[in-house]
């Protein structure tokens, strides 16, 4: 039975987010190469993980839980706002590798213990029932995504220790993103000969699965 296909984002959404996400990586750049932008540089390290934590909070405990947890952040931060302005590098490192790493950890997860690999699900919800070959390519493309990530968590940790701070920034907020837009790219050619009964999408297609998986 076929299933239900997944929504869609319109060309309008796609354009928005890659906007926000540019000029996110611009601002985080900037804040790296100047020394006076300490202060941004630290906002937009703990910026997103302290809302994130507050969200969590309040959805998964209860409204008050997540008050609380937003003034006990304000709190600290204000406290040791000093030391986090001069320091929020590594939060920076920590997040970048916390971000890949785990989404190397979600492909390879879905490879075991009897789990559809997660390359699969996403063709099933989009295309429906897959035959045997789509199958086997699915699967392969799921490990192929998880190496390349694992391998992108590891480069950011060499850059960072290795290399200039500046070339990190430069490697974190604007490579990445790069070396991800050619690999989905990569995934989606292979896709469009392998899945050639299911016509892809062409750019905003490719956009849309670097963007969301």
């Amino acid at each position: 039975m076929r299933s239900t296909a997944a929504p869609e984002l319109s060309r309008n959404q796609i354009i928005l987010l890659v906007g926000v996400v540019l000029a996110y990586a611009a601002l985080s750049h900037y804040s790296e190469s100047a020394p006076q932008a300490k202060g941004l540089g630290a906002a937009l390290s703990i910026g997103p993980v302290a809302m994130i934590a507050v969200v969590l909070a309040w959805r998964w405990a209860h409204p008050l839980a997540g008050m609380l947890t937003a003034a006990v952040l304000g709190g600290a931060l204000y406290r040791y706002w000093p030391v986090v302005k001069n320091e929020y590098q590594w939060a920076d490192l920590l997040q970048q590798c916390g971000i890949y790493a785990l989404v190397a950890m979600s492909f390879a997860r879905s490879m075991w213990g009897g789990r559809v690999p997660l390359c699969t699900q996403l063709a099933e919800r989009i295309h429906g029932e897959l035959t045997p070959v789509e199958i086997s390519y699915t699967r392969r493309a799921t490990l192929a995504w998880t190496v390349f990530y694992a391998l992108l968590t590891a480069v950011i940790v060499v850059l960072f220790f290795w290399a200039p701070l500046r070339v990190w920034s430069l490697f974190v907020n604007f490579g990445t993103f790069g070396l991800i837009l050619v690999m989905a790219t990569a995934d989606h050619v292979l896709r469009r000969r392998v899945l050639a009964r299911h016509p892809g999408g062409g750019l905003l297609a490719i956009l849309q699965r670097t963007l969301l998986g």
